[in-house]
């Protein structure tokens, strides 16, 4: 699985266990998951090109670096919004577009109900965020309505990943690398990741 980054971290391995916890509440849920993120955006933006630059300290000029490009956040709703602040916390300056995908739950296909975002797409460094990437059909709908909008350098975001989903993304989007904290196992029959965490817009907002 060549496009897959898989994050190692001790902080991000405790955060994952928090979340996957059957009785972890919605507010500690919603906590983990934004440290988890925080610890997801340090390695993601590793890969952001920057451009030289300089500055005047207290005591002369320096040498300094900003980011070359525009940074736009892009979390699929509603379960990707619970990685949104903690990435702008890290990158306060980076544009939020907002990406609208259902899965029915009879055929697993992904449905596009609501689609906002920046002008900027085509020069901008575009991190697609979502908690899970399981069958990889939201994941993939998601990327290509970004690519169709002029988004070309794109990353996928995620904590939990399956396989099914990791294959599906670099079969049909294979310059796309997708971050992840964990590869899980498999896929139910339901299409859930297993041993997963549920369903993690459920989890964060108490419904379900």
């Amino acid at each position: 699985m060549r496009n897959l980054v898989l994050v190692r971290h001790p902080l991000l391995a405790c955060e994952l266990t928090v979340l996957r916890r059957r009785g972890t509440p919605p507010a500690g849920f919603r906590a983990a998951l934004r440290r988890a993120s925080l610890l997801l955006a340090c390695e993601v933006s590793r890969a952001l090109p920057l451009r030289r630059s300089r500055v005047r300290t207290p005591l002369a000029p320096a040498p300094g670096w900003t980011l070359a490009s525009p940074v736009v956040l892009v979390p699929v709703l509603r379960a990707g919004l619970g990685m949104t602040d903690a990435f702008l916390e890290l990158m306060p300056e980076a544009r939020v577009g907002h990406l609208g995908i259902y899965r029915d739950e009879e055929t697993l296909d992904p449905v596009e109900y609501y689609s906002s975002h920046p002008r900027e797409l085509r020069r901008a460094s575009v991190l697609l965020l979502d908690p899970m990437l399981a069958t990889g059909g939201s994941a993939c709908a998601a990327l290509a309505a970004l690519e169709s909008r002029g988004a070309r350098d794109l990353r996928l975001v995620t904590l939990l990943a399956a396989p099914q989903g990791v294959r599906a993304v670099a079969r049909e989007h294979p310059d796309v690398p997708v971050f992840t904290a964990a590869l899980d196992r498999t896929l139910n029959s339901r299409g859930y990741i297993v041993p997963g965490l549920g369903d993690a817009g459920d989890r964060q907002f108490g419904t379900g």
